[in-house]
């Protein structure tokens, strides 16, 4: 067994990977925090944008009536075209 002290050259050592490691955890707990933010800010984006294509669908109008406003104003305008005036 070495009883002689340790140099304090290791306790200096040891101090600095304290401070990288201190400072390494901060700037992980930093890059998620930020991380959280985004994802916060996409979330309401998101919500966001479903609730305009739930609007957009709301107002369209189904294919079968603008076919129908089509042919009818096909209709109206062959027999208008048909008779003299």
């Amino acid at each position: 067994m070495n009883t002689t002290p340790e140099p304090p050259v290791v306790h200096k050592e040891v101090a600095e990977l304290r401070r990288r490691c201190d400072v390494a955890q901060a700037r992980v707990d930093g890059g998620l925090a930020l991380l959280g933010h985004r994802a916060e800010e996409t979330a309401r984006e998101l919500e966001a944008l479903a609730a305009r294509v739930t609007a957009l669908e709301r107002n369209r109008w189904p294919l079968r009536s603008v076919a129908t406003l089509t042919s009818v104003a096909a209709l109206a305008l062959t027999a208008w075209q048909a008779f003299p005036h």
